[in-house]
């Protein structure tokens, strides 16, 4: 989701394979043997770029073309510190959260002890977002868009513990995300391209 948004904010086109990953094609695993998504494969032949980690396909948009200044340039600081959060959130939050999210759907004894390791991540932007609109500032910026479908997962494994927790500016600012045009877009369902053979554009144009 995370590669999708920074595409639609940074006004490039791709075209879009969709897949399901229990039938992966060959043609994925060709170009790209680890099997995850997204994978984008820019240029043919042996010009061919592959960008196969979500947050590097979305600098690549950005850096392109970054019309909402999400990078927020005219900051050197930023970047280095978007980073820095987004790692945290890759290598800490997202696999604290999987085990949440395990616990809770097979029902483990762990799952309040999974959902207090997830905690202090989650605490972190409430602190973030009581100072400020958004992550960074007063506008959006990479790190909302990178850690937007994380946040969204967290606050529906416990849906009733979530709307009953404290973290009222984390929720007024995923309630705005969630209820905009671009997540829409971004969240788009597309045929199966093993099934239709057809590719589906997004973006602009």
């Amino acid at each position: 989701m995370r590669a999708r948004l920074a595409i639609l904010m940074s006004q490039q086109t791709v075209l879009i394979r969709a897949i399901v990953m229990k039938n992966k094609p060959a043609e994925m695993l060709a170009v790209s043997p680890k099997g995850t998504v997204p994978v984008l494969v820019l240029g043919t032949g042996s010009s061919t770029q592959l960008i196969d980690e979500s947050l590097d396909i979305m600098l690549w948009a950005l850096n392109l073309s970054d019309p909402d200044n999400l990078l927020y340039a005219e900051d050197a600081k930023a970047l280095p510190e978007m980073l820095t959060i987004i790692n945290e959130n890759d290598q800490q939050f997202k696999p604290n959260l999987e085990r949440y999210k395990r616990a809770r759907r097979f029902h483990g004894e762990d799952e309040e002890e999974c959902r207090l390791q997830c905690e202090p991540f989650i605490q972190a932007l409430e602190q973030r977002l009581s100072q400020q609109a958004f992550l960074m500032g007063a506008t959006p910026s990479l790190l909302d868009f990178a850690l937007l479908p994380f946040v969204r997962q967290y606050s529906r494994v416990n849906r009733q513990h979530y709307r009953d927790s404290s973290y009222t500016h984390l929720q007024h600012w995923l309630k705005q995300h969630l209820q905009s045009q671009l997540f829409a877009k971004a969240m788009l369902q597309y045929p199966v391209w093993l099934e239709t053979g057809k590719e589906n554009r997004l973006g602009k144009g």
